[in-house]
């Protein structure tokens, strides 16, 4: 009797904490949304392109620029490459609306597990708010509006223009922003000569591309 009546107070106190903490975000997001920035950057996209220099031939002697970058088209990108980025980053992109509440279910549970923080929530799209609007500091305000304007950027722009933006877009170490300009430094190759191998270390570069940079760390 004891014991069912504990785990009724104790269940209550969760459903108290959860209705409480919804209460808390909710009125945060009111409070936040108006602000957001808007999205002009993403539908109006005009990335930093190094300045390149040919021969008159074609062939490239050179580039000059602090970016290194190569913008390609979503209809370019390599099939192998985008199950790479998917599988890496976000395997439920093409599911969820901005915020993957199951992704964030599933980390929260790893990091439980683990005792610490080893696992990550966030989406691709929610990596395109950061990185095109947001600074990296971790504080309650800025999660949430990321959340909020990854959920924004959902409602203006398809799945296809989100990931061909993260491809273009996401620093890889080397300088290389986006995955052509990558695909070049580390390779030598054009994403279409990619193999199977090349696609999953690119894929893998996101996370910490200093950490897991090829040319830096070869054992790693």
């Amino acid at each position: 009797m004891f014991l069912k009546k504990w785990w009724q107070l104790l269940l209550l106190s969760f459903l108290v904490a959860g209705l409480a903490i919804s209460a808390l975000v909710a009125l945060a997001a009111i409070l936040i949304y108006p602000d957001l920035p808007s999205l002009e950057a993403l539908t109006d996209y005009r990335p930093k392109v190094p300045l390149r220099v040919y021969t008159e031939d074609g062939y490239l002697l050179g580039e000059f620029g602090e970016e290194r970058r190569a913008v390609v088209k979503i209809h370019d990108v390599p099939v192998k490459l985008k199950q790479a980025i998917l599988a890496a980053e976000d395997e439920r992109f093409y599911q969820h609306g901005g915020v993957d509440t199951l992704g964030i279910l599933r980390a929260a549970l790893a990091n439980v597990s683990a005792g610490g923080a080893k696992e990550g929530a966030s989406t691709i799209t929610m990596q395109v708010a950061r990185n095109f609007f947001l600074s990296g500091e971790k504080t309650f305000k800025r999660k949430l509006s990321e959340a909020l304007l990854a959920i924004k950027i959902e409602h203006y722009l398809t799945k296809d223009q989100i990931l061909e933006l993260y491809i273009n877009q996401i620093y890889l170490g080397q300088r290389a922003y986006g995955f052509a300009a990558a695909a070049q430094v580390y390779y030598g190759k054009p994403l279409e000569k990619l193999t199977v191998a090349d696609v999953a270390m690119l894929a893998g570069l996101p996370k910490a591309p200093s950490r897991y940079n090829p040319l830096v760390n070869p054992k790693r």
